[in-house]
């Protein structure tokens, strides 16, 4: 008897008793029944045998208390055949019903996709819900995932580079090849869950909990005569170097994840991801903005006054020629284009300046004449006279 019919069918009115009737009102008005409609009595008549089922079906539930205390929450619970939101009047009221068909395993229009709320229910009603068979256990199972780090230069970050990685990680044991039984032996379906790996428990004898199997641990499979080297779990240790190609561009502490470099699967079940937390080492006169380097380069008093053209590195080595404009302020930017970190598309950022002018901490006596000369001849406006205008 599927979940849907326990919601559906009224047990009570087939059987012509009232909710509240008391277990011998309900064995009696069974037995009448009964007789009334047995096919030896009534030979050929095939809706007298259909009547004979229906009673049989109505008293297997109701008869039987356990199976009506369940019964009966669930049909406050869900209705007659329509969920009722509270408050609700129904189809024709202020509330709503819709098939309750359709919270049991109903995926899409050709209701095989399965995943209802029969599968929740199914253990509470001992039939409905999705039905369970022995080739649940050739379900393949997806691998676990491998986290690890990796440490790499300034420069690597910015070009990408690929690095041997050692990994440890879980794998299908080699003596027993995954089965995790002796060698000669089989597993054998679970059957505390039927071959599915969970096992269902029922809480306040309405709703279920859905967790792994304690019997098989969530294999789906037990061993009578466990494998001498993984002890019948199935899994071991394997020990790899694999190269990992870090992109170009990766930031300090960026995750890349890796698809299929995990560890292997079970049953011909995918392998799980490879996920690496990537550390960048800092550079000695290089930043990163982003796509762009960034570079702070000193320049004299008189570049920035007079104007200059100066050499500064870049990251590949080989150095620039840059323009400084007379009379560059403190701080000021220029950009060389194309010498910045490598963009998702292969082309290039830029590399940024920052100019710090520097002023001489010592001057010899000439020097110092010099630049007094220089004052008295600029004849310069006072550059404070703004600060104490009238608020």
């Amino acid at each position: 008897m599927s979940t849907k019919d326990w919601l559906e069918k009224d047990f009570y009115k087939v059987l012509g008793v009232s909710k509240t009737a008391e277990a011998d009102e309900i064995k009696k008005a069974y037995r009448k029944l009964a007789r009334k409609y047995h096919p030896d009595s009534n030979a050929g008549d095939a809706s007298a045998e259909a009547k004979f089922k229906e009673v049989s079906e109505a008293y297997d539930v109701v008869g039987d208390a356990k199976k009506r205390k369940e019964y009966d929450e669930a049909r406050r619970l869900f209705g007659s055949g329509g969920f009722r939101m509270p408050g609700g009047a129904g189809q024709g009221g202020q509330g709503f019903g819709f098939d309750v068909g359709d919270l049991f395993n109903r995926g899409g229009a050709g209701g095989t996709a399965g995943g209802g709320l029969g599968d929740i229910l199914g253990g509470m009603f001992g039939g409905g819900g999705r039905t369970t068979t022995t080739t649940s256990t050739a379900r393949p199972r997806r691998g676990a995932d491998i986290e690890t780090e990796a440490t790499i230069e300034f420069g690597e970050a910015v070009n990408g580079v690929t690095v041997a990685l050692r990994m440890t990680s879980d794998e299908p044991c080699k003596t027993c090849r995954g089965t995790g039984a002796k060698y000669g032996t089989v597993p054998k379906v679970c059957l505390k869950c039927e071959g599915t790996g969970m096992q269902t428990s029922v809480q306040g004898g309405v709703f279920a909990m859905t967790e792994p199997c304690t019997e098989c641990k969530g294999r789906g499979l037990v061993v009578d005569q466990p494998c001498e080297t993984c002890h019948g779990s199935g899994r071991g240790q394997s020990s790899k170097t694999m190269q990992v190609r870090i992109p170009a561009g990766v930031q300090d502490g960026q995750r890349i994840r890796l698809k299929g470099k995990g560890a292997a699967g079970e049953r011909g079940g995918p392998a799980g991801d490879l996920y690496v937390t990537v550390h960048v080492k800092p550079h000695r006169i290089f930043g990163r903005q982003g796509e762009h380097l960034t570079l702070s380069v000193p320049v004299s008093f008189t570049e920035a006054a007079l104007g200059a053209e100066i050499k500064v590195p870049t990251l590949d080595g080989l150095p620039v020629t840059v323009r400084i404009p007379a009379g560059t302020a403190n701080g000021s930017k220029l950009r060389v284009r194309g010498k910045g970190s490598v963009r998702r598309d292969g082309t290039k950022g830029d590399l940024l300046l920052t100019l710090e002018v520097q002023v001489p901490h010592e001057l010899t006596d000439e020097q110092r004449e010099k630049l007094r000369e220089f004052n008295s001849a600029s004849d310069q406006p006072d550059l404070r006279a703004g600060l104490f205008g009238s608020a």
